[in-house]
């Protein structure tokens, strides 16, 4: 997903597919606050999807994508940066504050 569909020079997704399903879904009169989504994120085909910078809770880039599990686990892929996370857990009680720690952790070691 990172690199635009393809590994190792094979297509696994057509890029344009891709691009697709990173993309907004809902568009701007679609209300989705209070919901599975977090501030300045909008839903793509398989993806949250970060559409501003700024509102969102944690760290990251517009465009980059993402879904997480109920028990704490996640990925999220963010183009703008070249970079990609898988995160595996199991503590419901603590995702929310354990993705945040992880997401800003990785971001501050960005240069």
């Amino acid at each position: 997903l990172l690199n635009g569909g393809s590994l190792d020079g094979t297509r696994i997704i057509g890029r344009k597919t891709l691009e697709f399903m990173a993309s907004d879904h809902l568009g701007a009169g679609v209300k989705i606050q209070g919901t599975l989504v977090s501030p300045g994120h909008s839903f793509g085909l398989g993806f949250a999807v970060r559409m501003q910078q700024g509102i969102a809770p944690f760290s990251g880039s517009v465009g980059q994508y993402f879904w997480s599990g109920m028990a704490g686990t996640f990925f999220w892929i963010d183009p703008h940066e070249d970079l990609i996370a898988v995160f595996m857990m199991q503590g419901p009680g603590q995702r929310e504050y354990t993705r945040s720690l992880v997401r800003n952790g990785v971001y501050a070691a960005v240069e």
